[in-house]
Protein backbone atom coordinates (compact mmCIF):
# COMPACT_ATOMS: atom_id res chain seq x y z
CA UNK A 1 0.00 0.00 0.00
CA UNK A 2 1.20 3.87 -0.58
CA UNK A 3 1.02 6.78 1.57
CA UNK A 4 -1.87 9.09 -0.17
CA UNK A 5 -0.70 12.05 1.86
CA UNK A 6 3.13 10.98 0.61
CA UNK A 7 2.05 10.62 -3.41
CA UNK A 8 -0.60 14.08 -2.92
CA UNK A 9 2.60 15.92 -1.55
CA UNK A 10 4.92 14.43 -4.68
CA UNK A 11 1.74 15.68 -6.89
CA UNK A 12 2.28 19.38 -5.60
CA UNK A 13 5.90 19.42 -5.51
CA UNK A 14 5.94 17.89 -9.34
CA UNK A 15 2.71 20.28 -10.36
CA UNK A 16 4.40 23.07 -9.28
CA UNK A 17 7.69 22.64 -10.27
CA UNK A 18 6.58 21.74 -13.75
CA UNK A 19 4.29 25.16 -13.75
CA UNK A 20 7.63 27.09 -13.15
CA UNK A 21 8.31 27.92 -16.84
CA UNK A 22 12.37 26.33 -17.25
CA UNK A 23 14.55 25.07 -20.15
CA UNK A 24 11.96 22.24 -20.58
CA UNK A 25 8.60 23.75 -20.79
CA UNK A 26 9.89 27.17 -22.33
CA UNK A 27 11.44 25.01 -25.19
CA UNK A 28 7.48 23.22 -25.49
CA UNK A 29 6.28 26.66 -25.70
CA UNK A 30 8.45 28.07 -28.05
CA UNK A 31 7.93 24.93 -30.88
CA UNK A 32 4.45 25.34 -30.26
CA UNK A 33 4.52 28.69 -31.26
CA UNK A 34 6.49 28.49 -34.04
CA UNK A 35 6.16 25.46 -35.71
CA UNK A 36 2.07 25.01 -34.50
CA UNK A 37 0.08 22.43 -32.06
CA UNK A 38 1.03 19.65 -33.46
CA UNK A 39 5.07 20.14 -33.15
CA UNK A 40 4.47 21.44 -29.31
CA UNK A 41 3.21 18.11 -28.63
CA UNK A 42 5.86 16.25 -30.13
CA UNK A 43 8.73 18.47 -28.27
CA UNK A 44 6.58 17.37 -24.96
CA UNK A 45 6.39 13.54 -25.74
CA UNK A 46 9.69 13.69 -27.01
CA UNK A 47 10.94 14.80 -23.75
CA UNK A 48 8.67 12.38 -21.64
CA UNK A 49 10.52 10.02 -23.55
CA UNK A 50 13.65 11.23 -22.21
CA UNK A 51 12.52 11.40 -18.64
CA UNK A 52 11.46 7.79 -19.00
CA UNK A 53 14.97 7.22 -18.74
CA UNK A 54 16.10 8.75 -15.69
CA UNK A 55 12.92 7.34 -14.32
CA UNK A 56 14.51 4.03 -14.87
CA UNK A 57 17.65 5.10 -13.71
CA UNK A 58 16.10 5.76 -10.66
CA UNK A 59 14.49 3.08 -9.86
CA UNK A 60 17.45 0.79 -10.45
CA UNK A 61 19.55 3.01 -8.40
CA UNK A 62 17.67 4.30 -5.11
CA UNK A 63 16.38 0.68 -5.15
CA UNK A 64 19.93 -1.06 -4.94
CA UNK A 65 20.53 1.70 -2.76
CA UNK A 66 17.53 1.01 -0.09
CA UNK A 67 18.34 -2.11 -0.09
CA UNK A 68 21.99 -2.44 0.28
CA UNK A 69 22.29 0.40 2.76
CA UNK A 70 19.32 1.74 4.28
CA UNK A 71 20.71 4.48 6.82
CA UNK A 72 22.41 5.84 3.56
CA UNK A 73 18.82 5.96 1.82
CA UNK A 74 17.48 7.22 4.97
CA UNK A 75 20.46 10.35 4.94
CA UNK A 76 19.52 10.68 1.76
CA UNK A 77 16.09 11.05 2.05
CA UNK A 78 16.69 14.13 4.65
CA UNK A 79 18.88 15.91 2.03
CA UNK A 80 15.94 15.70 -0.05
CA UNK A 81 13.70 17.64 2.08
CA UNK A 82 16.67 20.17 3.24
CA UNK A 83 17.04 20.83 -0.73
CA UNK A 84 12.97 20.93 -0.95
CA UNK A 85 13.24 23.65 2.33
CA UNK A 86 16.13 25.38 0.21
CA UNK A 87 14.08 25.91 -3.27
CA UNK A 88 10.63 27.22 -1.04
CA UNK A 89 13.12 29.58 0.85
CA UNK A 90 14.98 30.39 -2.46
CA UNK A 91 11.35 31.24 -4.22
CA UNK A 92 10.34 33.28 -1.34
CA UNK A 93 13.39 35.56 -1.67
CA UNK A 94 12.87 35.71 -5.43
CA UNK A 95 9.37 36.69 -5.35
CA UNK A 96 11.13 40.22 -3.38
CA UNK A 97 13.57 40.70 -6.27
CA UNK A 98 11.28 39.81 -9.48
CA UNK A 99 11.39 42.61 -12.37
CA UNK A 100 9.60 42.42 -15.59
CA UNK A 101 11.80 41.12 -18.45
CA UNK A 102 9.49 42.46 -21.40
CA UNK A 103 12.32 41.80 -23.93
CA UNK A 104 12.86 37.60 -22.68
CA UNK A 105 11.64 35.74 -25.27
CA UNK A 106 10.84 32.44 -25.17
CA UNK A 107 13.24 29.34 -26.54
CA UNK A 108 12.51 29.71 -30.25
CA UNK A 109 13.84 26.56 -31.85
CA UNK A 110 11.71 26.20 -34.73
CA UNK A 111 12.61 22.37 -36.06
CA UNK A 112 10.76 19.52 -37.98
CA UNK A 113 12.43 17.10 -35.30
CA UNK A 114 10.96 18.00 -32.13
CA UNK A 115 10.32 15.06 -30.77
CA UNK A 116 13.90 14.24 -30.98
CA UNK A 117 14.92 17.30 -29.47
CA UNK A 118 12.39 17.19 -26.95
CA UNK A 119 14.39 13.02 -25.88
CA UNK A 120 17.50 15.57 -25.71
CA UNK A 121 16.31 18.39 -23.83
CA UNK A 122 14.87 16.08 -21.35
CA UNK A 123 18.20 13.89 -21.08
CA UNK A 124 20.20 16.82 -21.10
CA UNK A 125 18.95 18.94 -18.64
CA UNK A 126 20.75 18.62 -15.64
CA UNK A 127 18.05 19.42 -13.74
CA UNK A 128 16.54 16.45 -13.82
CA UNK A 129 19.54 14.62 -12.62
CA UNK A 130 19.17 16.82 -9.30
CA UNK A 131 15.28 15.79 -9.01
CA UNK A 132 15.84 12.49 -9.40
CA UNK A 133 18.78 12.63 -6.80
CA UNK A 134 17.42 15.14 -3.90
CA UNK A 135 13.28 14.95 -4.57
CA UNK A 136 12.61 11.68 -5.12
CA UNK A 137 13.94 10.06 -1.88
CA UNK A 138 11.65 11.35 0.97
CA UNK A 139 9.04 10.59 -1.21
CA UNK A 140 9.72 7.06 -1.01
CA UNK A 141 9.14 4.32 2.02
CA UNK A 142 12.57 2.21 2.08
CA UNK A 143 10.57 -0.14 3.86
CA UNK A 144 8.59 -1.33 1.00
CA UNK A 145 8.99 -2.07 -2.90
CA UNK A 146 11.04 0.93 -3.84
CA UNK A 147 10.93 0.12 -7.51
CA UNK A 148 7.05 0.02 -7.81
CA UNK A 149 6.85 3.26 -5.26
CA UNK A 150 8.98 5.26 -8.07
CA UNK A 151 7.01 3.41 -10.98
CA UNK A 152 3.78 5.18 -9.43
CA UNK A 153 5.63 8.38 -8.98
CA UNK A 154 6.93 8.30 -12.55
CA UNK A 155 3.28 7.89 -13.76
CA UNK A 156 2.14 10.91 -11.46
CA UNK A 157 5.23 13.15 -13.02
CA UNK A 158 4.55 12.18 -16.56
CA UNK A 159 1.18 13.00 -16.53
CA UNK A 160 1.12 16.47 -14.39
CA UNK A 161 3.91 17.00 -16.62
CA UNK A 162 1.74 16.40 -19.91
CA UNK A 163 -1.27 18.32 -18.27
CA UNK A 164 0.93 21.14 -17.61
CA UNK A 165 2.65 20.80 -21.18
CA UNK A 166 -0.94 20.99 -22.79
CA UNK A 167 -1.59 24.32 -20.94
CA UNK A 168 1.70 25.63 -22.16
CA UNK A 169 1.32 24.45 -25.69
CA UNK A 170 -2.50 26.03 -26.02
CA UNK A 171 -1.43 29.41 -24.34
CA UNK A 172 1.74 30.03 -25.82
CA UNK A 173 2.69 33.56 -26.10
CA UNK A 174 -0.28 34.80 -24.11
CA UNK A 175 1.04 32.62 -21.19
CA UNK A 176 5.17 33.54 -21.91
CA UNK A 177 4.01 37.23 -21.51
CA UNK A 178 1.81 36.44 -18.62
CA UNK A 179 5.08 34.84 -16.71
CA UNK A 180 7.19 38.11 -17.18
CA UNK A 181 4.87 39.85 -15.50
CA UNK A 182 6.71 40.80 -12.15
CA UNK A 183 3.70 40.75 -10.30
CA UNK A 184 2.74 37.35 -11.36
CA UNK A 185 6.08 35.97 -11.28
CA UNK A 186 5.95 37.48 -7.55
CA UNK A 187 3.08 35.79 -6.15
CA UNK A 188 3.60 32.72 -8.40
CA UNK A 189 7.44 32.65 -6.53
CA UNK A 190 5.86 33.05 -2.67
CA UNK A 191 3.03 30.40 -3.50
CA UNK A 192 5.46 28.20 -4.40
CA UNK A 193 7.81 28.67 -2.22
CA UNK A 194 5.19 27.66 0.84
CA UNK A 195 4.00 24.95 -0.50
CA UNK A 196 8.00 23.71 -0.38
CA UNK A 197 8.80 24.76 2.61
CA UNK A 198 5.15 22.91 3.98
CA UNK A 199 5.56 19.86 1.99
CA UNK A 200 9.72 19.45 3.48
CA UNK A 201 8.14 20.48 7.19
CA UNK A 202 5.41 17.23 6.74
CA UNK A 203 8.03 14.82 5.29
CA UNK A 204 10.49 16.20 8.19
CA UNK A 205 7.80 15.52 10.73
CA UNK A 206 7.79 11.76 8.85
CA UNK A 207 10.81 10.85 9.47
CA UNK A 208 11.52 11.95 12.68
CA UNK A 209 8.19 9.87 13.72
CA UNK A 210 9.86 6.83 11.89
CA UNK A 211 12.66 6.89 14.06
CA UNK A 212 10.96 7.23 17.31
Amino acid sequence: MFDPERLLAFALVTATTSIVPGPSMMFVMGQAVWRGARSGWAALLGMQIGYIVWWLAAALGLGTLARTYPLAFRLLAVVGVLYLAWLGVKAVRHSFHAVADDNAEPAQQPSAHAFREGIAVAIGNPKSLVYMVAIIPPFVDPGRAVGWQILVLAVIALVLDLLVGWLYIGAGKRLAKTMERAATRRWIDRAIGIVFILIAAAIAADLYGTQL
